[in-house]
């Protein structure tokens, strides 16, 4: 029984998926809408947080498995990338290299502790290569993960609108944009609104969990090594 709670969030999910499609909204997207719906109900009907969490065990176990799933749209998009790759890779590894330069030394400016700095670097991942760069390098997962979430949220906001407001045009360079800060999230945002940008927004969150994976304890120890 205590399994319910997985049906309520997946349940939820359809439902908000559905009303996303009628909005046409790139802010009220199915993943917004879906934590605000479960906030609502988990808030209306005082349900404990470990409860809840517990009931969605099922879900929180294919966390680990979903980072073998992020190889198909490797796979789905061979194509352009093989006719792009240079490109490509060029445009994923300066977003993950600037990126977690960018987050580490701000962390740094503010007085943050070397625990935190590790947890905040790898940001603009999918949620589980986070969570597993930060174990590595010394930070907190599951801060991690919430540090990922807020990126997430605000790219898949705010990241395709700033995007057009400066009149970038082409699908390729807004999906690999906002697919590599904003990964997860700012894909399905750009799915629903433009399927070409999605993939290529795909392609980008994949490229960039990768090297960034790679690149995370180097920048971390070479930041600490120049700026400390």
């Amino acid at each position: 029984m205590i399994y319910a709670y997985t049906l309520l969030t997946l349940a939820v999910f359809m439902v908000a998926l559905q009303i996303s499609k009628r909005l046409k909204s790139i802010i009220f997207n199915s993943f917004i809408l879906t934590v605000a719906m479960l906030i609502a109900i988990v808030m209306m009907f005082n349900v404990p947080y470990p409860d809840y969490m517990a009931g969605n065990a099922p879900l929180n176990h294919l966390l680990g498995v979903s980072v073998v799933a992020l190889a198909l749209p490797l796979y789905e998009q061979f194509r352009q990338i093989k006719e792009y790759w240079k490109t490509i890779l060029f445009i994923t590894a300066l977003s993950s290299l600037f990126s977690m330069v960018v987050g580490a030394v701000l962390a740094l400016l503010l007085g943050a502790e070397p625990e935190l700095v590790a947890t905040i670097l790898p940001k603009s991942v999918t949620t589980p290569i986070a969570m597993e760069i930060a174990q590595n390098i010394g930070g907190i997962p599951s801060v991690a993960a919430a540090a990922v979430l807020i990126a997430g949220l605000q790219g898949s906001m705010f990241g395709y609108l700033i995007l057009k407001v400066i009149k970038i045009k082409y699908a390729e360079s807004i999906g690999l944009s906002v697919g590599a800060v904003s990964h997860v999230l700012g894909t399905v945002s750009c799915m629903e609104v433009d399927p070409k940008a999605g993939n290529y927004s795909s392609i980008a969150l994949v490229l960039c969990g990768i090297l960034s994976s790679i690149f995370a304890p180097f920048v971390f120890k070479l930041i600490y090594f120049w700026v400390v």
